[in-house]
């Protein structure tokens, strides 16, 4: 489908699925968090999240007859070399922004963990953007999205503007900026793989085999440090972080090549400002307040989403 004549309802739809995968994301962020804090071990508790996702992903793959071809597919580029191989790899992006997470989060506090991981998302996927990838067309730098990159790194600043401290060694930042950058090339190599495969389930599966791998490593790893919990909570709820990956994982996989990296970013940190507010006023986490820099904050980055949608002036397709 040209971008050059892309109509804007397209536009409006995928960013609202953006929107609805961030929701879905601050929904995971928190039952990971209730699961890690159960079994006192981050890496295990990512593991077993994507692993969950893997499984399910495992069970989507036998029903769908488009998913298997798609890996012959992508299998076949690959020794033609008509794609690059590393575009498998996506997965390490969210594997190793959880692990950043248990790493150096309680040192940094939330609210400059975020600042970090959106400074790296915003500048690397305006740099994927501007470039292209793949089947995705080059698009502009213009000064509204570049405006609506500024006003969401300013409103998640904002957002935790209360629990921003200097306390911390400064080469810590460098580890959520570089997962920023690293989650803003998985939804790009996500979405190309899904173009050569015809398949949102192949995609999301290989992002799920790729990221269980690496946090499983990484699990058995740090287990001399972390070791191993006696038993595992009996409360389904705690589990459900994979599958809200899947879904999250498969839309942005789908969506990505009609509004651009950077639009889908945005979109999807609106989404996470505001089911953070949602989960604050329905089951507020101890600790936890709704406050009025949150919802300040949320309404600033819907506004960023809109004016770098509108700043996305199609560029002509490859």
């Amino acid at each position: 489908m040209s971008t050059q004549h892309r109509p804007a309802w397209v536009t409006v739809v995928c960013t609202a699925v953006a929107v609805a995968c961030g929701l879905g994301m601050a929904a995971q962020a928190r039952v990971n968090g209730e699961l890690a804090t159960r079994i006192e071990n981050g890496p295990l508790a990512a593991f077993i999240s994507f692993g969950t996702g893997l499984i399910i992903m495992i069970v989507a793959m036998a029903f769908s007859p488009a998913g298997r071809a798609g890996v012959g597919r992508v299998a076949a580029s690959i020794r033609e070399r008509s794609i690059p191989w590393f575009w498998i790899l996506g997965g390490l992006g969210g594997a190793y922004l959880i692990l950043s997470q248990g790493l150096v989060a309680a040192t940094l506090g939330v609210a400059l963990f975020s600042v970090g991981v959106v400074a790296g998302q915003t500048l690397s996927a305006l740099v994927i953007d501007r470039r292209g990838l793949g089947s995705m067309a080059p698009k502009p730098i213009t000064a509204l999205r570049v405006i609506g990159a500024l006003l969401a790194l300013g409103a998640v600043i904002f957002a935790g503007s209360s629990q921003l401290h200097g306390d911390f060694p400064v080469w810590m930042l460098l580890l959520p900026f570089s997962a920023g950058i690293g989650i803003a090339w998985q939804q790009a190599f996500n979405g190309q793989i899904r173009e050569v495969s015809g398949s949102a389930v192949t995609a999301s599966f290989g992002n799920f085999v790729v990221g269980t791998l690496a946090l499983g490593i990484a699990t058995l790893v740090a287990s001399p440090w972390n070791g191993w919990p006696d038993s595992l909570p009996l409360d389904p709820v705690v589990y459900l972080g994979g599958p809200i990956g899947v879904m999250f994982i498969v839309c942005g996989a789908i969506v990505v090549r009609y509004i651009g990296v950077l639009l889908l970013g945005l979109g999807m940190i609106a989404g996470q400002l505001l089911g953070s507010l949602v989960l604050d006023i329905v089951v507020p986490a101890a600790g936890h307040e709704l406050g009025i820099p949150t919802i300040v904050s949320t309404i600033v980055t819907l506004v960023a989403v809109s004016l770098t949608a509108l700043g996305g002036r199609p560029a002509r397709a490859r």
